[in-house]
């Protein structure tokens, strides 16, 4: 009898990477609770101030991640990912320490290195440990451990500062990152990787691909940067609910739709997520009630659960085992730049107009994403298929 059986996805490497994942997540959840408290009590600075700590790791993190995919390609994913962890972790453990705001952005540049390390390496790894047939499903399940960790992390420091303190609040957040780091260990270096690796900086093919999903994260966090703000104007009282909602729906499409992202091409998949985030945001314009807002974030999430899967399978599609950390590096590289042009485009629109005519803006950044991405998709059915080394 001649049945095909479909490769093994849940490996104990592929298990082990995402729980690691989700150490390191909660880690950063947990940061992302305490730093502008700590930046404005203990350490004694304003809100400016505690905005320059939140976004110092950003200057790094962009600069690093090519660096880091052109060495987890040269030198394998493992030592990318335990030096991101470790380096995470002396950043917690050291701002206890630290009595100044130069102080806690010099821990935040660090921890910008040890992102772009991890992050990068991470993803590269995820690709390496899945079967290619797989691999939107991968990514699906792979990205729970940072949406969930993200989520858990911050009433996990809540809950620690308000019963012990910030000092103890860092060193949780430390001993998690250090638990990633040798959860790790535990996940075996693919062979081939890290052996030959062509070592380029940037990886030029995925950058069509990025592009689109700079789109994407443009327009989401544009709305995310003043999802508190709209709810305040459409009168609803429950400030943190759209965002609440906005996680918990991706984190559950993540599980129930995995396999979707295998089942359809990656650059038409991608296109739809960009339509579905762009009729969320036009929903919202449209419909100014706190219904309204649901229901747009439901939309808009829905779209995002699709588009990481989507942008990562296209752009790795274009990266042989060698190239996996230059490709992973340079479209990462794209989320660092959409996550910080979103917020600053759209605020500026909103000053000169009102948040309605941002969130227009938004709609547009994923119109032109999603024309673009169907321009690719039609010039890659008439070329030649890129078949990766193996």
């Amino acid at each position: 009898m001649n049945e095909e059986v479909a490769p093994s996805l849940f490996t104990r490497g592929f298990v082990a990477l995402g729980v690691a994942d989700l150490a390191y997540f909660i880690s950063v959840g947990i940061a992302i609770y305490c730093l502008p408290l700590y930046a404005t009590g203990p350490i004694g600075s304003d809100e400016a101030g505690a905005g320059l700590a939140f976004g110092a790791f950003g200057v790094t993190a962009l600069v690093c991640r090519p660096i880091a995919g052109r060495l987890s390609d040269v030198h394998g994913r493992i030592p990318l990912l335990v030096l991101g962890a470790l380096l995470a972790a002396v950043g917690m453990l050291a701002l206890p320490y630290v009595d100044s705001l130069a102080g806690v952005v010099a821990v935040r540049l660090v921890q910008g290195i040890a992102e772009a390390a991890f992050f990068v390496a991470g993803f590269a790894l995820l690709a390496d440990l899945s079967p290619p047939e797989r691999m939107g499903e991968a990514l699906s399940y792979n990205s729970l451990g940072l949406y969930l960790g993200i989520t858990a992390g911050p009433p996990l420091g809540e809950v620690v500062v308000e019963t012990w303190g910030f000092d103890e609040a860092w060193w949780l957040a430390g001993g998690l990152a250090v638990s990633a780091a040798l959860i790790v260990r535990w996940v075996p270096e693919v062979p081939g990787t890290g052996e030959e690796g062509h070592g380029k900086l940037i990886h030029r093919p995925g950058i069509p691909v990025s592009l689109g999903f700079f789109a994407s994260l443009a327009a989401i966090s544009g709305f995310l940067a003043f999802a508190s703000l709209w709810s305040t104007q459409v009168g609803l009282d429950n400030t943190s609910l759209a965002l609440a909602v906005y996680g918990l729906v991706i984190v559950f499409c993540r599980v129930a739709f995995a396999k979707v992202p295998d089942r359809l091409p990656s650059l038409p998949l991608a296109t739809g997520s960009l339509l579905l985030i762009a009729a969320g945001l036009a929903l919202l314009v449209a419909w100014q009630t706190p219904t309204g807002m649901i229901a747009g974030v439901v939309v808009m999430a829905v779209g995002v659960t699709f588009s990481t899967p989507a942008f990562f399978a296209a752009v790795f599609a274009t990266a042989t085992p060698s190239e996996r950390g230059a490709a992973a590096g340079t479209a990462s590289a794209f989320i660092d730049i959409g996550l910080g042009f979103g917020p600053i485009a759209l605020g500026l629109v909103a000053r000169a107009h009102d948040l309605s005519w941002a969130f227009a803006v938004g709609c547009g950044f994923a119109l032109a994403g999603a024309a673009w991405t169907t321009l690719l998709a039609v010039r890659a059915r008439s070329a030649p298929p890129v078949v990766p080394s193996a």
